[in-house]
């Protein structure tokens, strides 16, 4: 095993394709995580780090936000936890010496897999204006060009103030205390990306923009239906728990486009029957669907509920709860019943006997939870999709009760929790009139921009500094070289980050990289160690505690790095906010938080006891419901779907196994049968024979959208997969580039990378 980076680019020539796998996990897991981590790591530190993820004294994994059990195995991470944790605790270091190296130019072409394996960043970096690479700058000089060009600025809205979903509780309440108080809203974060959809949704329908579920609702189902999602990937912990609810007697519906194969077999690792046995199959029945086709199954199943409530009067809605906490009831019941089989059919790809079929376990089932993920919040209908999931429920009582209920499956690990701290462009009235009573200003109220509109308003010279908390936002960003332009327009960039990425090389005229401290490292401040914590997908709070010396002398955490903007930026206007005491002791940072957020009340007394807390959520506690009309809403929504024209195929972006959100921890994806490459497409071999095409070959992927710009992908190896006719896959972010800055959800402005119109050309030169 070696630590040392991979010395250049191995492209695509050693590109191998096999079958894909039936089963998730198991000992190919196992391996694969003791490799990646001793290649970052080397043996002792790995056993020492890989110990304390997830667990009550350790740290917080890093990457998904999949809740812990009460009951915590000793290695309480899955393969890609142990990837994450791997890539943030390597010990391979991108120091001043590499930058002296390598200009921009130079780092440009590279591949973000190169850049990721870099290693971690020491020092603050500079790139002045017309320079061709960054050079060394210290935190005090680095603050002050910040704070120098925030003050040039003509009003506050000119700059924009971004936020991954990783940083802490903490970072999140005081960055967008600096910022608020700085005068703007520009706080566009990866929600914007992703659940964004979600949460528009749900605060519509039941008054709250988080999923009603506990995992201890998730073991006690009858039954679970897994929409838009690949946990075997994406969130390989919750794999675990579909198992404990299969052994409780759950049943597993899976509805994907493709036969993602951690929902087909879990392996679990830890137990001696995912080692030597056959493990557990849990999908009970997989429903192959067509992509954006999901809200007409989802009309499909509530048509058939009402009709069987006719055949069947009182036996099989939820009257009472329906009559007792619910409005809009017949304007939904009218919608639904006018839904045609004709359009269930054609969007959804399935038989109506599959979907009868899945109807009778439906009907079996008294208690039901419905999870999901990006293949329902990134299309352009996917908040009507969502209303339609809340309106399933709905009917027959499956909110506010034990083994049933909403659960969006959230991304990265505190993404959650930056929004519960007011990471928001569109804050409530109840949230600004908190926070200036506690600091004892006047936060500004307009709505800010959110991650497309920074995009535009950069493009368009609007937005001129732009600061990421955390993340890459080129590569996580829809539409690449507008995206790309739209941050070279800048004055400054500004990125906040432990490794080096594809955003500290597309810069604006001026650059400067902040390296902070990971989670999985101590923070050693003048009050003695820090702690930080985080939300997870289902709305327990807990710390997160870090234990390996830091990778540089010269990093500081997310908070410290925050604070010392702050100060630098407001100076004396703004002597309110302690901002060197919020740095050197976090509990007060909570003590603020626990006076101005519901559901902090003694914060730091609360979260010390093991496990954390839950956060109140009304619908779930009380079946109480803070809508505009006091009750959750029935919603009724005409059946949309996408209509692909002749000859063209409908794409979807996604992750590989080696792979979280834009962190590419490898070039295999192992599940679905792909070896040391990337930039491959998965075709149904009729969709390929129908365009003269066969498995093997070079194609270049164009985009078609209505504003007639020509978005291409080139040289992509076709791969013949079981997927829907008329659909295809290939991973982000190699096909960012694809997706068009307006192609967004209505509502929530979500990108639609997973329903793309794309044409297909034989590769340049083939």
């Amino acid at each position: 095993m070696t630590r040392k980076p991979p010395a250049e680019d191995p492209g695509d020539a050693r590109l191998r394709v096999g079958p894909p796998k039936e089963y998730a996990a198991g000992i190919p897991a196992v391996t694969s995580s003791l490799r990646h981590a001793g290649e970052q790591m080397g043996v002792r530190r790995s056993l020492l780090t890989l110990l304390r993820v997830n667990q009550k004294e350790g740290f917080d994994c890093p990457g998904c936000a999949w809740p812990e059990p009460d009951h915590r195995h000793k290695a309480e991470f899955c393969e890609n936890g142990a990837k994450a944790v791997a890539e943030e605790a390597t010990v391979r270091l991108v120091t001043p010496d590499f930058f002296a190296e390598h200009t921009l130019e130079e780092l440009l072409p590279r591949s973000d897999y190169w850049l990721g394996q870099q290693g971690r960043l020491t020092h603050p970096m500079y790139r002045p204006a017309g320079a061709d690479r960054y050079r060394p700058i210290s935190w005090d000089d680095a603050f002050a060009v910040i704070a120098r060009e925030l003050a040039e600025l003509d009003h506050p809205d000119q700059a924009a103030f971004y936020t991954s979903g990783r940083a802490s509780n903490e970072a999140a309440f005081a960055y967008q205390l600096f910022v608020r108080m700085f005068g703007t809203n520009n706080l566009p974060d990866c929600s914007n990306m992703c659940h964004e959809s979600s949460g528009s949704a749900l605060v519509e329908t039941i008054g709250i923009g988080k999923g009603s579920v506990s995992l201890e609702d998730l073991y006690e189902a009858d039954l679970i239906l897994v929409v838009g999602q690949n946990p075997g990937t994406n969130h390989p912990r919750m794999l675990s728990a579909l198992e404990e609810a299969k052994r409780r007697g759950a049943r597993v519906i899976a509805v994907n486009p493709l036969l993602e194969a951690g929902l087909l077999r879990f392996k679990n690792p830890q137990k001696p029957s995912g080692v030597i046995g056959g493990g557990t199959q849990l999908a009970d029945r997989f429903l192959q669907i067509r992509l954006g086709g999901d809200q007409a199954l989802f009309q499909a199943f509530n048509r058939l509920l009402l009709e069987a409530e006719d055949d069947d009067p009182g036996a099989v809605l939820d009257t009472s709860f329906i009559t007792a906490h619910t409005h809009g009831f017949e304007e939904f019941a009218e919608q639904a019943r006018k839904t045609s089989w004709a359009d269930i059919l054609e969007a959804t790809g399935l038989s109506e006997t599959e979907i009868r079929a899945a109807f009778r376990e439906i009907l079996a089932a008294e208690k039901t939870v419905v999870c999901w993920a990006m293949g329902l919040t990134q299309h352009r209908h996917s908040v009507p999709t969502i209303r339609d999931v809340v309106n399933f429920l709905l009917l027959r009582g499956n909110i506010g009760r034990p083994g049933a209920g909403l659960c969006p499956v959230r991304g990265h690990s505190n993404v959650q929790g930056d929004r519960t701290m007011g990471v928001y462009e569109k804050p409530s009235e109840d949230f600004l009139d908190a926070l200036g009573a506690e600091f004892g200003f006047a936060p500004p109220r307009p709505h800010g921009h959110d991650a497309v509109e920074t995009i535009r308003a950069m493009r368009d010279g609007e937005v001129k500094v732009f600061v990421g908390l955390g993340g890459n936002f080129v590569a996580a960003a829809p539409d690449t070289e507008v995206t790309e332009q739209a941050l070279r327009n800048c004055r400054l960039t500004v990125q906040i980050s432990t490794k080096l990425n594809r955003s500290h090389v597309v810069t604006g005229e001026e650059a400067i990289i902040l390296p902070c401290l990971g989670r999985t490292e101590a923070d050693l401040r003048p009050s003695g160690p820090q702690s930080v914590t985080v939300e997870d997908s289902m709305g327990m709070v807990h710390l997160s505690r870090g234990r390996l010396a830091p990778a540089s002398d010269h990093l500081l955490s997310e908070v410290a790095i925050i604070c010392g903007m702050a100060r630098a930026a407001l100076g004396a206007r703004e002597p309110r906010v302690p901002w060197d005491d919020f740095a050197a002791d976090y509990d007060r940072i909570r003590d603020r938080i626990a006076r101005v957020i519901p559901g902090f009340e003694d914060f730091n007394d609360r979260v010390r006891r093991p496990g954390g807390f839950a956060l109140p959520h009304p619908p779930r506690d009380e079946r109480r419901f803070t809508t505009a009309t006091g009750r959750a809403n029935f919603t009724a929504n005409p059946v949309e779907f996408p209509r692909v024209p002749e000859g063209r195929l409908l794409l979807q972006t996604l992750r590989s196994h080696d792979q979280y959100n834009t962190t590419i921890y490898g070039l295999d994806d192992r599940y679905r049968g792909i070896r040391r490459g990337r930039r491959v497409l998965f075709v149904h071999r009729d969709d390929l024979a129908a365009r003269g095409l066969a498995d093997g070959d070079l194609v270049d992927i164009v985009s078609e959208y209505e504003d007639g710009v020509e978005r291409r992908a080139p040289r992509f190896r076709t791969v013949a997969f079981p997927t829907p006719r008329g659909c295809c896959a290939a991973y982000f972010p190699e096909t960012n580039v694809l997706v068009p800055l307006d192609s967004t959800a209505k509502t929530s402005n979500t990108p639609t990378s997973k329903s793309i119109v794309v044409r297909l050309e034989p590769a340049a030169g083939v």
